[in-house]
């Protein structure tokens, strides 16, 4: 993508200069007198949900801590992109540029009760019916049928160009390529079905690899990076965190892990209440079990390493030894999870909640959340040496 014209970036810096999403404390919490290691940024999937990490960032920003990486998934992508893709001082008006964007209104009082929830209803209506102006527009080849062969690109029910158009304002591709914080977005070949993590530190990302990451089929058609169609990583893994516990070299780490999907919860007793648990358990993929399967792995890790060094220095040094010593490490990653708390009376739809009451209430959540956890600083405890993997639940 061409270089931003000066003009349109100072424009562009003077839209998003408007009321921050969530009020400033009056005191902002101090930096944490130290850190252990790379601060890495996970982001979840989950539409509407999003606006709750935009809150976790506004907390951390605040706090003058900026991730060196930052890793999503569908709207955790669009996150991820919108903070690696600005310098730090643009990073959070230009993602709560993006949020206010998005934000669907109604003509309903707030003020007055709502027992119905008339207008939640009304905004999904609209969300489906309208769209989400420079997110998704309907797409007329839909009215053609559901058997009309209209190609991978083409195959669904809305239309995301507003999105590139919008991504392309609020995101500097060109920074990104020469910048030190590091963007990665998880994708699904449509073919192959492997999952796929572009990652600004091997190539240089564009438009294309953030919206391919939220091309949830059949709402949204398979985009085609260096020729091959890709949806949405969120159908195979919307939890990208093993890309952090597989990476290498392997790196001390603060890692906090943002989920906005419940993989706990009460018995549904409604078909409606059957139908969120179902989704909240869907893409919540596995988060626990896949963060307790890395704990194993490098604890193992530890135990090797601790092994060697137990050895005589004569058996250290020899050629088979060093090459078992070397699937030890001496790495440490701290998991800070931060999960989005459940709102009064949202259901299977909330992933759709673009409502300004739905988006407020979620931002607002994301930013109290982490500034409590900020506050402990939990990493700071003494914790076994044997441990590769250390999990803090805010």
């Amino acid at each position: 993508m061409p270089p931003k014209p000066a003009a349109a970036r100072q424009a562009a810096s003077r839209k998003t200069a408007k009321p921050k999403l969530a009020a400033k404390p009056a005191v902002v919490p101090a930096l944490p007198p130290s850190l252990p290691g790379q601060v890495v940024l996970v982001l979840q999937g989950g539409g509407a949900l999003g606006a709750y990490q935009g809150g976790v960032y506004q907390a951390l920003h605040e706090a003058g801590i900026e991730p060196d990486w930052v890793i999503g998934t569908s709207i955790g992508a669009i996150n991820a992109a919108l903070i690696a893709g600005n310098p730090p001082a643009q990073r959070l008006a230009h993602l709560q540029a993006f949020w206010r964007g998005v934000e669907q209104g109604n003509p309903f009082v707030p003020a007055l009760p709502d027992p119905l929830g008339l207008a939640q209803s009304w905004a999904n209506l609209t969300t489906v019916l309208r769209g989400i102006p420079g997110f998704f527009t309907p797409r007329a080849t839909t009215l053609q049928g559901s058997q009309s062969r209209v190609g991978v690109e083409a195959a669904s029910y809305y239309s995301t160009q507003p999105l590139h158009q919008t991504l392309t304002q609020l995101v500097d591709f060109d920074y990104l390529a020469t910048s030190k914080t590091r963007l990665t977005v998880g994708a699904v070949h449509v073919q192959g079905g492997q999952m796929r993590y572009f990652d600004s530190r091997d190539e240089r990302l564009e438009v294309a690899h953030v919206v391919a990451s939220g091309a949830l089929p059949p709402v949204f058609a398979a985009v085609r990076i260096h020729g091959e169609p890709y949806w949405d990583g969120g159908i195979y893994s919307n939890t990208p965190i093993e890309a952090v516990m597989d990476d290498k070299p392997r790196r001390d780490a603060l890692i906090f892990a943002v989920d906005v999907w419940q993989p706990n919860g009460p018995e549904p007793q409604s078909i409606n209440e059957v139908l969120a648990r179902q989704k909240d358990i869907q893409y919540a993929s596995r988060a626990d079990s896949h963060i307790e399967r890395q704990q194993q792995i490098h604890r193992l890790r530890h135990i090797i390493r601790e092994l060697h060094r137990q050895m005589p220095a004569a058996q250290q040094t020899d050629t088979a030894i060093k090459a078992l010593a070397a699937w030890g490490c001496k790495s440490t990653m701290q998991v800070v999870r931060l999960q989005v708390p459940r709102i009064e009376g949202e259901d299977q739809t909330k992933d759709i909640d673009f409502s300004s009451a739905g988006i407020h209430q979620r931002w607002q959540a994301g930013y109290q959340h982490t500034q409590a956890v900020l506050a402990r600083a939990p990493w700071q405890e003494a914790a076994d040496p044997m441990e590769g993997v250390v999990v803090h639940s805010a």
